[in-house]
């Protein structure tokens, strides 16, 4: 009786193993962006810092880096990127029908994004919380002070959601004025619709300093009421393109970690550090089990920086809006980032 009950255990164990291999690799994403040679990236319509296009059509930003590693990784070429722009309302459902491969869109993560959009997050490339901006004449120092105010929103936002909870919470009746496109919700603000505008902290610094005529007339509230963690999503049920953007991402925290810049990241191939070498494939081949070469990583670094640089490059202190890295820095220096360990 005990051997008939280890047979069926271990033909039931056997079994579930086979299951889960073919569950786990039954993504197509990493396939098609191989053979297409392109990867489809979901970006913002234009939000400084995370991701805008110029007046000759090259996008730069945080989220567009993320884009621009993946697909170094994969195809051995930041530029091989096809970019998408999608508003607030368009995002899931270009992800949901396949019309994109990637989204990096500064969005949220959230459980009901999570379990109920068909879609899954692959890491946070940015800790934020959301804020409030307000002209500078006026005597407003706190969110709790704009008790019955106009407001500025986008909808179909968290944005739009944590604004009514904060204002019921704390008995205000702040009035929202709700729009569909960030740009409308820019101009209204700019033009005295508002007297407040609320969005991503990070978002308002941006907006401020690309949109205001003056940035000193405007000031963003100390006060963030809620967690927004954003960081790019694929499709649910991809498992392996899923690793790939995962430990893309991971490798650029990693290589922070260990000092590997976009500069050094060749003459770092002979460090003495295994953690560096394992990185960058020298002593082992990682990349085999992304169904990547060896160089994934190496190339990625090489095409946007380390994550460091990529902060500091798109919305830290060598950009225009010069946000502090905060809970964005890594763990060692008292932030949140962390890597799991590429071994």
């Amino acid at each position: 009786m005990m051997r008939q009950v280890g047979k069926t255990a271990l033909a039931f164990a056997i079994g579930s193993l086979a299951a889960y291999s073919s569950l786990a690799y039954a993504g197509k994403t990493l396939d098609a962006v191989k053979q297409r040679g392109q990867l489809v990236c979901g970006v913002s319509t234009g939000l400084p810092g995370f991701s805008q296009a110029d007046s000759q059509g090259n996008w730069a930003g945080l989220d567009v880096d993320v884009c621009k590693a993946v697909a170094a990784a994969i195809l051995g070429d930041p530029g091989k990127v096809k970019y998408v722009p999608l508003n607030a309302q368009q995002r899931f459902a270009a992800l949901q029908s396949g019309e994109i491969d990637l989204l990096s869109r500064n969005t949220t993560w959230t459980l009901t994004r999570d379990a109920s959009l068909g879609m899954v997050f692959t890491g946070v490339t940015y800790y934020d919380g959301q804020g409030f901006m307000v002209p500078s004449k006026t005597k407003i120092s706190s969110a709790k002070a704009l008790k019955g105010a106009t407001v500025c929103v986008q909808s179909g936002t968290t944005t739009e959601k944590n604004l009514t909870d904060f204002s019921k919470t704390n008995n205000l009746n702040i009035k929202p004025v709700v729009f569909e496109k960030l740009e409308a919700a820019n101009a209204a603000y700019f033009a005295g619709r508002c007297q407040a505008y609320t969005t991503d902290a990070s978002g308002l610094a941006g907006i401020r300093s690309k949109e205001a005529k003056n940035p000193e007339e405007h000031r963003i509230l100390p006060d963030l009421i809620s967690k927004e963690p954003l960081g790019p999503s694929i499709m649910r049920g991809d498992d392996e393109f899923f690793a790939v953007v995962k430990w893309t991402f991971n490798a650029l925290l990693e290589a922070e970690d260990y000092g590997v810049t976009q500069a050094n990241v060749d003459q770092m191939k002979t460090s003495s550090e295994p953690p560096v070498l394992r990185l960058l494939g020298v002593s082992e081949d990682m990349g085999k089990l992304l169904g990547l070469d060896r160089d994934w990583a190496a190339r990625a670094i090489k095409a946007v920086g380390n994550y460091g640089e990529m902060f500091d490059r798109n919305v830290g202190e060598k950009s225009a809006i010069k946000l502090p890295r905060g809970l964005n820095n890594l763990w060692s220096k008292g932030g949140l980032q962390y890597s799991p360990p590429l071994r």
